[in-house]
Order: C-alpha cells, then structure tokens, then sequence
C-alpha cells in the first residue's frame, strides 16, 4: 500500500514556488498558483505515516500536511510532475534512511510537485503555460496523469548478447557505432580484428567496454593524435604539453598521472585541483548536468593520491544572451535563460550541501553558445603529502564499491559526450542524464576520508566517465581483475550485465584494500551508513574478467583494451580568411554620449555584476575563506580571486584563480589563449600572490575537431606551451571537451567560441600579506601598471555594444610580465599597495568603476594626451592593473623599470571624472551606474 503525503505552505503569501511561476506566466486569468510537495511511501501503515509528516517531511511552524486526501482546494486546474521512472531522485533516497534512523522501514519512496491553479484557464492552456516557461525538463520529469501502484521498478536481468561483428561489413559497424559507440571506422576495424584473432565475437558488454575505454573523452584521441598542421608535422598536443610542464618541477608533487594536479603546500601538507567540463548533459538536463559535474570534480579530488578533502569548488559558464528570441533557437535546444537559472541552482546545490565554498568563478555570453553550453566546475582540496601520490594495486587486493547504487543513468555518459550534439540528441541520449545526491557523497566522503587516516586504502578511483568499467579497468590495468557483477548494489532491478558494468550513476568510489583490512574498512562504511560491497579482486592474469554470476560476460585482454586504439593521424590547416577592414565605432562627442555608452558597457552581460548568483552559494562553511568574493564597504565589490586557510591554526594561505575570454579566441586563438593565461595569473598576483608558488590548470572546451577547429586547438596549445616557458611555472592538469558543434537537420552548424579555461592555484606564507581590489581612502593616488596594446580592439565589450567584433586581439608583452608581476608582489608584501585590481573586460573605466564601487569613493582620472579616449578607457589588454599607493615617492620607488602612468586621485564624491587635455570628457555618478551595473542580473535571480 502507498501513503500520501503532501505538504505546503501554510498561506500563499509564503509559497515562494507559486509566487515565483505566477510572475514568470504574467497570464491575467490565473488569479494564484498554489504549490505542495507530494511523498509517496511504500510499504507502511498510516501511523507510521504519520510520524514521518510530523517528524521528517513537515515543518510545522511554516506548512501543513495531509495524508491521503488533498490538502489545497477549489483550484481550477491542477497538474502533478515528477521524475520518470529510473531517474534518480535523490530525496527519496534520503527519506528511505532517515526513516530507517526512526526504525520504519520503507520498501520505496518518491517524492513530486503538485501544482494547483485559480482562475478560468483550461487544462490545455495549464500545460502549454508550464511547458512555456520551462516548469519541467521532459528529458527527465513527466506530468503525471495516472496514479502509480507500486513505485517498485521491477524486472529480470537483461541477456547478455553476442554480436556478430567478425562478419560486419563497414556499413554495418559504422550503424552500429552511431548514437551509441562514437567509435569510428578504423577504430572498429580494430576491433574486428582483435575478436576475429581471438576467434569468437564481442559480447554487449565488450563492445561497450572498448567503446567507453577508447571514447575521446576518457582516451584524449585528439590529444594525443600525431598532427600534420599547414602541411608540416607536429608533435601530439598532450606531449608538448606535458614536456614543457615537466621542465619546472620545483613545486610538483603529482602531474598528469591522477585524477588532479598536486602542489607542494606547507607543513607536511599538499594541495590539489582539477577542473572538469558538463557540457553535454548539462545541454539536455542542466540541472542535473551541473549538479554531477559538481560531485564528479569533487570526486576527482577525493580520488587523487589516497584521498584528499575537497576544500574548494569553482564555477565557468558560458551561455547564450538570456534574452535570445526564441525563433534563433535551434531545433532541440533548451533556451539560455532556462540553462543559466538551472545549471546555477544544479551547483548551489551539490555544493552547498556538501558543505564545499564556492569561492570563485564566472559568467560569460555570446550567442553561439546558444546551442550549446559550456558548464565548467573546479574543485581544489588538501592531502597529507605522504598520502598524495597515486596508489598502485596488488595481486589479491580486493574490489571494493562505496557510496550510491548503480542504476540506468548516466549510461553512454562518456561516450555521448564524446559526439557532436544535434537536433535528435535530446531524446536519444536521455540515458545519460543524471542526478546527484550530494548527502550521499558527503557520507561517503567522510568515510573515505578516515579510512585513509587509518592506513586502510591501498588505491581508489571515482567511478565517473564509464562507470566501474573505466574505474575497475584503469586499476586493475596492470596486474589484471575478476569482477562479479551479481554483487553490485542496484537501485533497481532488470538492469543489464553491460549497463550495470557502464553506467555513470552517481556518488561512488572503487577502492582497493588489502584483504586483511576489508572488515575494518566495512566498519567505517558502517558507521557513516555507507553502502559498501565487494566486486572482486585483483587477480594477476593481465585480464579483465567480468561475470555475472557464473555466466562471463567480458573477457578481454587489458594491452589490447588500454594500448589497442589506433593511434589517430589528424590534419589541421587554417582556413583561408582574408580579414576585411576592421569597422570602428563612431566617435563619442558628448559627455552625455559617453555617460550612455559607459552605462552599457557596465550592464552588458560580460561586465555587469553576478552578486546575485554568487550569493546562492555558500562560500563561508568550512571557515576557511579569508577573501570574499565581494568585498569592500558594502561588500558588493568584485575580488578578483579566492583566498582560504585551509588550516584554520595556521596563516599559510591557498590563492585561486582562473581566466577566459572566448570571444578573443574566436578572432585569434593564439592571442586569445595568451589573454585567458595572463588573466588567470593577473587575478591571483592581484591579491597577493606569488606566480613562482602557483600551478596552472588548462581546459580546452572546443568544437569538433574538424581541420579548422583542430588548426586553433594547435595554436592554443602553442600558447599555454609559451605561457609555461615564459613564467616557468607548470601546467599540472587539465581536460578537453571537443564536442561542441551543433549539426541541425537541415544542415546548419553551430560552433561554440573556442574556449580555454586557465585556472591558477597556489600557496602564500600569510593570508594577512594580501590585497582587495576596493578603494581605501580619499586623495591617494592612482596608476596604471603595464602596457595597453590600444591599437587591438577586437573582441572588446566596446565593439560587441556596436555590434561589432574586429580583427586584432589585444597582445600582451609576456616577456614584461614576469618582473611586473614580482614586482606587485613586492609592493603587496610590504604594504605599499592599498588596493589592486586588474583590467580585463570593459577595461579601464569597469575597472576603476569596480574598484570605486568596493571603496564607496569616487576617482577623477587625466588620459594621456596621445591617447585615443576610447581605446585608453575601453581597451582590455590582459596583463595591466590599477594600483591605488599612498603618494607619488611610494610609486616611483616601485615601479621604476615597469611600464606605469600616473591616472588621477581618488576622492570622496562618489563619481567618475575623465579629463582629457585639462578639460572634462565626463563626469558621472557611482550610484546611478551601480544601479545599471547590478540590474541584468537581479531581473534573472530576484
């Protein structure tokens, strides 16, 4: 039998969920909406029904429940929506141990909306409402229409199949790749012929498991490709890479070999970072999709040496204008608005309640992101330096699953991600969309986390890309493993051997332990009520075994698995575009035009502030945040990048930062990319880092390697290699995602800007030793530091506000900035610099704006007189900062040997003067710009 419960809010004045749909429907025949949660409980009589409302689901100071009968009446309409079966949801999971905790056992739960409309509207006109604005993803929820009996998914165990790929023609194994291997044919062929030397043909689950193994994105195919550019040969892109970052070992302790980089720290201590892309499923699903890319880049962190502790999390977005119309959105395309709001509240969530700040990040707009986003997480953590190299398995290790069970979602997630998106990739790839339960992960974190103190873990590995098949197959790559699959905790039954083997379901680890060590493990899972099983061991026969049950239903041989891929030869060849003379703006001649033009640079999606996403987060648990990321009087000025104490007794300090612009690359992809880098490193020496204590994180987020995409990939590579070799300090991870072309079915193609990620993190002595980016008093003086390169417009936020994009990128002098930045550093340490805050988008007048807006002061500026005002005021060369010092003595004594100009003064009115030539180009009030500057943001997140 099933109890309902539903629960609401005791009034609707204080049913935020209604109020909130009633405003976005703005339909004058809907008099209210009224909202309730729905819990079905399976398996339990109305008393015990009752104890659970009143106990677990119900605050009683704020709602009201009822159980079995309605609880909201005389609405007009009235719809439920809920997840479809076998997609994860997460509270109901949560509900089944909690009540477990109150000694009631459950044998299943859910959990839906009901949603109950007043007014004259018909039910046709409710469901072309909700579907309108977005009330539910249909990829993965449904409105549900007939009651269920049982929520029970019950069914046998799928066959495993034998195809007969030995006698496939090249037609055949090209139709069965597609949609669902992404292999393609030379791959295949390889396949063939290993199973037609071995004399039989694959089972589903080889297939699958070679499939997954091989996908680009867990084997780096282009990466690692040999590469012909322009008609010359080139060395792999991973290898130039890693050759260069090996040269400057000084603070490594793990690169290129785990699941993240790993620095030298302090006290015995190491810390680590990655950062990962959700690209694909977040494209179909964002909530989901940002929600596991959370817990998946926070899982990496745990997975890296034997287990680190994730003490940071970040977050890159790049999406279409919010306001796209709808006519310019592709064919099985979820609108901007929609992924933006989704993809923020699928973060905040996982991370805030894992109890992970979010300390740093950004957001970023350009419409041919409009098929596709890029959603890119980060997460750094700390490790006991001797427990941060990577373990290595033993013959008789056991195999040991932790965390959630496995279950249909997620299934193709890797090698989905691996393919070009089109208009069908929303109903066939539904499989691989996934949702966290972060509680889950926390539980199991913490489990983790003291095993290793206690010397229980030999290795571990996050079940992410390909599940246990891509987990259990790297571990066991060199001794060889027998798995039973018969023993896998299962959300549900009538899973297939190959799906349970490569689903991505969510919130677990595979860990190896030595045998005499197992009970104690399972004793810690235990106490933390942690699902933890035993799959197999490590048995030494080169093999990966996988059964289920006694039926075999993989046997392959791991040299082939893990060294059989054809290795890739790819041609890049730059297209031959002939730049047509760049367009310019017309020139401002009033002070009130420029007043106009200053207020859209401000509010232009680039530029204006993101408080109100940045608030959703919580990035003060775990006590460790010295530097908000907004700050200064009001707390409402930008930092530019993140400091914590991850030891809270000590002063040490961990900087965070990171740099993008994809517009630039777009233009140039080796400029662009030098910009990305240079900003990364400008944000973290502008509050007081050291860039010779920092290591850098590269993700390239790309379209489809077709040869013009794969010629600017090489050039980007080309870039970091020489960001590297300029400041030597060390790229020590990174991901590639080239995936993001769009094919429509009428042919159209959709590239997304070439997108390079560069993240920076590193240690200080003293968290004290560092900077904000707000202004601290009136009458000090303000400088310019390093070089605009204002003959290069391209790309700015300047051009975009007149529809324009430009040929040339703004070039930053490399070579200047390794003595610049020391030089800051310097000046940081020795309290010689109040404020600093570099120039990036909108350039200097955003700027000096931020800075102005921190410090609740005001600024008066001179341009030099060779300068264009434009360019000066609007340019954004990467690399250059404003710098607020007590006097003229303090400056000239600092920066003698580094490009600077004296700008202006700060002051207590509260506005920005520009002058050129002694007279006034402009004057305008903080406050009025302020108001335009939050504005875009506060209309999506009220």
């Amino acid at each position: 039998m099933i109890q309902i419960i539903r629960v609401s809010s005791l009034s609707e004045k204080e049913d935020g969920r209604g109020l909130s749909i009633k405003s976005e429907l703005s339909n004058s025949s809907i008099t209210k909406i009224r909202t309730a949660r729905l819990y079905r409980l399976e398996g339990i009589n109305e008393n015990d029904a009752k104890l659970l409302a009143e106990k677990l689901l119900c605050e009683r100071i704020i709602q009201v429940y009822s159980l079995n009968k309605s609880l909201i009446e005389d609405s007009s309409q009235e719809i439920e929506i809920a997840y479809k079966s076998g997609v994860m949801n997460p509270e109901a999971a949560s509900i089944i141990k909690a009540a477990e905790d109150m000694g009631i056992k459950l044998i299943a739960a859910n959990s839906s909306w009901e949603y109950y409309f007043f007014g004259s509207i018909s039910q046709d006109k409710i469901y072309e409402s909700v579907r309108r604005i977005n009330l539910f993803n249909e990829t993965i929820e449904y409105i549900v229409n007939e009651k269920p009996k049982t929520l029970l998914i019950k069914g046998n165990v799928g066959p495993t199949t034998i195809i007969p790929l030995r006698d496939m023609k090249d037609n055949e194994m090209l139709s069965l790749s597609k949609d669902k291997l992404f292999l393609n044919l030379e791959e295949m062929k390889a396949i063939q012929q290993y199973f037609k030397k071995i004399k039989r043909d694959p089972t589903d689950c080889e297939l699958e498991t070679l499939a997954q193994t091989w996908s680009e994105h867990c084997a780096h195919k282009t990466f690692k490709a040999y590469l012909i550019v322009d008609g010359k040969k080139k060395q792999p892109l991973i290898k130039r890479l890693q050759k260069e970052a090996l040269r400057h070992k000084q603070y490594i302790v793990s690169a290129f070999v785990d699941n993240s980089g790993v620095m030298d720290f302090y006290d015995g201590y190491a810390i680590c970072g990655k950062v990962e892309t959700h690209n694909s499923p977040s494209a179909i699903e964002p909530y989901g999709g940002a929600m596991t890319g959370s817990g998946g880049v926070f899982r990496d962190v745990l997975g890296t040496g034997l287990g680190a502790k994730s003490i940071a999390s970040t977050d890159m977005f790049c999406f279409a204008n919010p306001s796209l119309a709808l006519k310019n959105l592709p064919p099985g395309c979820l609108h901007p608005e929609y992924l933006l709001k989704r993809v923020v509240k699928g973060v905040k969530d996982y991370g805030n309640r894992m109890g992970i700040p979010t300390n740093n990040g950004s957001v970023h707009f350009h419409d041919d992101f409009r098929a596709k986003p890029t959603v890119i997480v980060g997460a750094y953590g700390i490790i006991p330096k001797k427990k941060a190299k990577k373990g290595r398995v033993k013959v008789g290790d056991i195999v040991v699953v932790v965390g959630g069970r496995t279950g249909r979602d997620g299934i193709h997630g890797a090698t989905f991600s691996s393919g070009e998106m089109t208009d069908r990739t929303a109903s066939v790839s539904t499989g691989a969309v996934q949702i966290g339960n972060a509680i889950e992960e926390k539980r199991m974190f913490d489990a983790i986390l003291e095993a290793r103190d206690a010397g229980f873990i030999r290795a571990i590995q996050d079940c992410g890309g390909g599940g246990f098949s891509s987990a259990i197959g790297e571990m066991g790559a060199e001794t060889g493993v027998r798995i039973d699959l018969a023993n896998a905790p299962l959300k549900y039954q009538g899973l297939s051997p190959w799906e349970i083997w490569v689903s991505e379901s969510q919130e677990r680890m595979v860990i190896c332990i030595q045998k005499n060590k197992v009970k104690k493990f399972l004793d810690i899972c235990q106490k933390y009520n942690v699902e933890a099983t035993i799959l197999g061991e490590f048995d030494g026969s080169k093999k990966l075994k996988v059964y289920f049950g006694k039926q075999s239903v993989c046997s392959l041989d791991m040299q082939f698995l893990h060294h059989g891929l054809p290795r890739r030869i790819m041609k890049a060849r730059a297209k031959n575009n002939s730049a047509k003379k760049e367009k310019t703006p017309p020139p401002l001649k009033t002070g009130k035009r420029w007043v106009s033009l200053v207020t859209k640079v401000l509010s232009h999606g680039n530029i204006c502030s993101k408080e109100p996403i940045v608030r959703l987060y919580d990035h003060t648990v775990q006590g460790t945040n010295a530097l908000q990321p907004f700050i200064g009087e009001m707390l409402d000025g930008p930092s530019d990048a993140a400091i914590l104490r991850p030891l809270l007794d000590k002063p040490y300090g961990m900087v965070i930062a990171h740099g993008l612009n994809p517009i630039l690359s777009k233009i140039d992809p080796y400029w662009g990319i030098i910009w990305s880098a240079v900003e990364a490193m400008a944000n973290y020496v502008a509050v007081g880092g050291n860039y010779k204590e920092a290591s850098l994180i590269n993700n390239y987020i790309w379209p489809f390697p077709d040869e013009d995409s794969l010629w600017s990939l090489d050039k980007s590579v080309d870039a970091v290699v020489d960001i590297m070799r300029t400041f030597k300090i060390p790229v020590i991870s990174g991901k590639d995602s080239l995936s993001s072309t769009y094919r429509g079915s009428d042919g159209k193609t959709i590239k997304i800007p070439p997108v390079l990620c560069m993240s920076i993190f590193g240690r200080i002595p003293d968290v004290t030793r560092t900077v904000t980016s707000d202004f601290k008093k009136e009458g000090s003086i303000i400088y310019l530091v390093g070089r605009l390169d204002t003959n290069a417009m391209g790309g700015s936020v300047y051009y975009d506000i007149y529809g324009l994009l430009g040929n040339a990128v703004p070039k930053t002098d490399i070579s200047l900035l390794p003595k610049l930045f020391s030089t800051l550093y310097k000046g940081i340490q020795k309290d010689y610099i109040l404020s600093c805050h570099d120039i990036s988008e909108g350039g200097l007048i955003a700027c000096l704006f931020e800075m102005s807006v921190g410090g609740n002061l005001g600024v008066s500026i001179e341009i030099p007189k060779k300068e264009q005002a434009e360019n000066f005021l609007l340019n954004e060369t990467a690399g250059c900062f404003v710098v607020e010092v007590d006097n003229e003595n303090i400056a000239n004594a600092l920066l003698k040997g580094i490009p600077n100009i004296k700008l202006g003064k700060t002051k207590r009115i509260r506005s920005l003067s520009i002058e050129k030539n002694k007279q006034l180009l402009f004057e305008t009030d903080i406050k009025t710009l302020k108001k335009a500057w939050q504005e875009p943001m506060r209309k999506l997140f009220p």
